[in-house]
């Protein structure tokens, strides 16, 4: 390599973050060594030693970018030169509107391409502990199943916990979804919190009868499996799933997350509810809302039916469900700077799962954002963050600042998010009129309201693109 070249970037780990972020170094002209463990240390999920395995579905999700954020999140990638999209695109298996792959296909094409990069030097060692002090810069894209060496170095640095354990996490409800006729906003006894007016929660109430029929359809759900991997786990204190609440007795959720306490109805006042469910805002745009102390185990079939038998969420759309599974992840908003880097060692910087987002494509999503601010720094030029209103921009605000701390102390508010419309900035004026000037109706209203979204996204885009990125033609 020439002496004119900048400082090497060392990429810790070769799953698809960190195998997107060696790529974008490397295309923008840095070199990179990139350390993948597996070869010399197998994880408990993975069955081979190449780069970008997939250890559970072939699946990157809907590939449709009008109508569907993860799509357009597709897209955008496309736009920048993703390797991942690319590799994907190449090995893509029928799977009418979703984008599934040949899984040994893909990680192939993705250890060949990155092997044969001349600005790409692949190390087969485990990165144990904290990087030596002379690696001026380096991504640590490990992933959930980060070693424990690792996870121990990084909570050690940051004072945070950081380390696996059974994450219990909550639905979450578009808010634009929810039915105002039957839910009311109202704190407990109109209590206003920090940042709050006393009404801050959104409230549905339940009757005995249906209550009792929600609770036993709790009981009688279909639940996810632990793998074999997970299994000697704990719980998250303090964060047990609202079925295993339930499990304690009928009358367990009424005292619990969903007692009726210091809350009037104003649609029936004058009826007392035998049970609430509370909604709390979940990001600083207000468009999204979790379903308090619902974190569960239940598959998401089961989440949507039963969760939409409780008044007012009848219609609900779900951005995430609620899920409970081993994770290692950071408190990013609190621990990582605007461009992903640590605040207690900026050398350091955060991609993928750990940084705070779930799914593949999220996990490749940042990891090609940290590898471009990483090229950034090493040629020693600035690079702005990418809009907002792009499906890039608003999963990098989720992690690095776009939830709503918390007021209730031992719980932490931040949790992990697939892309959904429910990131983005509102439209200044939603679209309410089709081409031929009759008015949108009914769905036809959240059909063009997701599509002008879209076409807001790739407007901006491409205008980042060009003020910004150099991208390197396809090899």
């Amino acid at each position: 390599m020439g002496s004119n070249l900048p400082p090497t970037v060392h990429v810790i780990g070769g799953g698809l973050a960190g195998s997107e972020a060696a790529w974008q170094l490397a295309q923008a002209g840095v070199p990179v060594a990139l350390h993948e463990m597996r070869a010399v240390r197998q994880t408990e999920a993975h069955k081979t030693d190449r780069l970008a395995e997939l250890v559970c579905s072939n699946s990157f999700r809907s590939d449709d970018a009008e109508n569907n954020a993860v799509g357009l999140l597709h897209e955008e990638m496309r736009r920048c030169g993703s390797l991942i999209l690319a590799a994907a695109d190449v090995h893509k298996l029928p799977a009418g509107g979703a984008l599934a792959v040949d899984r040994d296909g893909f990680a192939e094409t993705i250890t060949s391409r990155l092997a044969d990069h001349p600005l790409v030097t692949i190390g087969r060692e485990e990165v144990a502990g904290l990087p030596p002090p002379e690696w001026d810069q380096v991504i640590v894209a490990t992933g959930p199943l980060t070693s424990p060496a690792l996870a121990d170095a990084i909570h050690g640095l940051t004072g945070e916990n950081a380390l696996a354990f059974f994450d219990a996490i909550a639905p979450i409800v578009h808010r634009e979804s929810i039915d105002f006729e039957r839910a009311w906003f109202q704190s407990r006894y109109d209590k206003a919190g920090p940042a709050g007016d006393g009404a801050d929660y959104i409230n549905c109430s339940l009757d005995k009868a249906p209550y009792l029929a929600f609770v036993e359809a709790l009981l009688a759900g279909e639940k996810t499996e632990f793998k074999e991997w997970e299994t000697n786990t704990p719980y998250f204190d303090g964060c047990l799933p609202i079925e295993v609440m339930a499990e304690r007795g009928r009358e367990t959720l009424r005292h619990g997350p969903m007692k009726p306490v210091g809350l009037t109805n104003p649609h029936d006042p004058t009826t007392k509810p035998y049970a609430i469910v509370q909604l709390r805002q979940d990001n600083k745009l207000g468009t999204l809302y979790n379903m308090v102390g619902f974190q569960t185990k239940l598959k998401y079939g089961a989440q949507q039916r039963i969760f939409h038998s409780i008044p007012g969420l009848e219609n609900a759309e779900f951005a995430r469900f609620g899920g409970l599974h081993r994770n290692t992840f950071l408190n990013s908003p609190k621990l990582l700077d605007s461009q992903l880097r640590l605040r207690a060692a900026p050398r350091l910087r955060f991609a993928g799962q750990m940084t705070g987002c779930e799914g593949y494509v999220e996990s490749a999503s940042v990891g090609l954002i940290t590898g471009l601010y990483a090229a950034a720094d090493a040629r020693g030029r600035p690079l702005a963050p990418p809009p907002a209103t792009t499906a890039l921009g608003s999963l990098l605000g989720h992690i690095t600042g776009g939830h709503i701390e918390t007021i209730e102390p031992g719980t932490r508010s931040f949790q992990p998010m697939n892309i959904n419309f429910g990131l983005f900035p509102p439209l200044a004026s939603p679209p309410t009129k089709k081409a031929d000037g009759t008015r949108l109706r009914g769905n036809e209203k959240t059909v063009a309201k997701k599509q002008a979204i879209s076409a807001r996204a790739l407007v901006d885009l491409d205008r980042w693109i060009a003020d910004n990125l150099a991208i390197a033609a396809a090899a």
